[in-house]
C-alpha cells in the first residue's frame, strides 16, 4: 500500500554524501565570496537561521506528514508545503547541522537525522524540532550500553566513537509506527528506539558488519526491515536473534537506496545499478536500467509504480514490481537527492538546486 494513500507512512530519499560532492562546487564558489568576521558557533548550538532561499538551497531528505510534504537539507534547514509544493515555509529548527534524511511514520510524529549525529523530532507535522540525540551525546550512550555489557570489544569501538565527538553522521532513519524506530550512519552507526527517541539502544554488536562500513539506507519493505550500504552491504533484520544478518548480492558496490512492495525488494546504487529480490531478500537479480550515474533516491507512486532517480537527473520508472524500469521523459533533468510521490501523477524531487516538482505521465 503506498504512503500517499496511507497519510502518514512517508519518507522516501536522499544521498547525502553524494550530493553534497555534487553541490560542493556551487556551494565552494559561495564560500569563497569574502563575509565580515564573525564569531565562530557550534552548529549544535546554533538554530538553523531562516532563508528566502532555503527552497533553492542543497536538499537531500523528503517526507509525507500525512498531506503535507517536508523537505530537509543544509544548514540544518527543514522545509514545509501544504500545496504539493507550489510554496515553501520554513521550520523552526535547534540546530544548524547539516540534515540528510527525515521520515513520518503517523501524520504529526516524524524524525530527522544528520551530520554531527544529530537526531530530531517533532510532534506537530514538522513545524517545530527537539534534539533527541547528537554527536555530543551519542558517545556517552555507547559507552553506557557497552559497559554494561561487558564486551571489551564493543567497549573499546564506543570509546573510538566517544573519542571522535560530534564527527559521523546519520544518513538515514525508519520508523514502523511513533515508538520504535532504527537509523543508521557512517562507519557501521546502528541504533533502535522502542519509546519514541527518549532512549536508544546501540546496535555496533548486532549487525553484521566487520568492516564497519556506511550503512546508507534502512527501510521495512512488506514484513522485513532491511539495511542497505558501502560495498554491497545489504542487512536483513533476523526477528528471532534480534540481529541484522548479511545478505548474498550480485553487486558489490555502494548501495544508496532501498524501495520496494511486500516480498519485492530493490537495491540501488553506483553506476546505475539495481539489484531485486521476489522472495523478501533470500536471493537477488541484477535489473538493468541503462544508466551509467548514481542511481540516489526511489518512492512508490500514487499508481504503485516503483520509481527511481539519479544524481543526473533520469527518473526510471517500473509497473511491474521491478523487474524493469523505463525512463520517464523530463523536460529539465533535475540531480536528485531525494524524491516523494506528489500525487496527481506528480513527483516532488529534492537536491543541490533544491526543491521542484515533475509530471510523470
Amino acid at each position: 500500500m503506498n504512503s500517499l494513500l496511507l497519510c502518514g507512512r512517508g519518507g522516501v530519499r536522499r544521498r547525502a554524501l553524494l550530493l553534497m560532492s555534487l553541490a560542493a562546487g556551487a556551494l565552494g564558489a559561495r564560500a569563497a565570496v569574502p563575509a565580515s568576521p564573525s564569531p565562530w558557533r557550534d552548529v549544535l548550538d546554533t538554530p538553523a537561521q531562516k532563508s528566502a532561499l532555503a527552497s533553492r538551497a542543497l536538499l537531500t531528505g523528503l517526507a509525507r506528514a500525512c498531506q503535507r510534504l517536508v523537505a530537509v537539507g543544509q544548514r540544518g534547514h527543514v522545509l514545509l508545503s501544504d500545496d504539493a509544493g507550489k510554496s515553501w515555509q520554513q521550520a523552526d529548527v535547534p540546530v544548524s547541522a547539516d540534515l540528510v534524511a527525515v521520515q513520518f511514520p503517523t501524520p504529526t510524529a516524524g524524525w530527522a537525522v544528520g551530520h554531527d549525529g544529530v537526531v530530531l523530532h517533532s510532534a506537530d507535522a514538522g513545524k517545530t524540532w527537539t534534539r533527541q540525540l547528537d554527536g555530543r551525546s551519542l558517545g556517552e550512550v555507547l559507552l553506557a550500553h557497552y559497559s554494561r555489557a561487558g564486551d571489551d570489544k564493543w567497549l573499546a569501538e564506543a570509546k573510538r566513537f566517544a573519542a571522535q565527538g560530534a564527527e559521523n553522521p546519520f544518513l538515514d532513519v525508519w520508523f514502523d509506527d511513533a515508538r520504535h524506530g532504527t537509523i543508521v550512519g557512517a562507519f557501521g552507526l546502528a541504533l533502535r528506539t522502542a519509546d519514541g527517541g527518549k532512549s536508544w539502544e546501540p546496535l555496533l554488536h548486532a549487525t553484521d558488519n566487520p568492516k564497519a562500513l556506511h550503512l546508507y539506507a534502512v527501510r521495512r519493505i512488506g514484513a522485513e526491515l532491511f539495511i542497505a550500504g558501502e560495498q554491497g552491504l545489504a542487512l536483513r533484520l533476523d526477528r528471532a536473534s534480534s540481529r541484522f544478518t548479511a545478505l548474498t548480492l550480485p553487486y558489490p558496490g555502494t548501495l544508496f537506496g532501498l524501495v520496494g512492495k511486500e516480498r519485492t525488494v530493490l537495491a540501488h546504487g553506483l553506476r546505475g545499478n539495481i539489484v531485486r529480490s521476489i522472495d523478501g531478500g533470500a536471493s537477488w537479480m541484477p535489473v538493468a536500467t541503462g544508466v551509467g550515474v548514481g542511481l540516489t533516491a526511489s518512492t512508490v507512486d500514487e499508481r504503485g509504480r516503483l520509481v527511481i532517480v539519479s544524481q543526473a537527473g533520469h527518473v526510471l520508472v517500473s509497473s511491474d514490481d521491478g523487474a524493469s524500469f523505463a525512463p520517464a521523459r523530463v523536460e529539465r533533468p533535475f540531480p536528485a537527492a531525494a524524491v516523494v510521490s506528489g500525487g496527481a501523477g506528480t513527483l516532488i524531487v529534492a537536491g543541490p538546486r533544491g526543491v521542484q516538482s515533475l509530471s510523470l505521465a
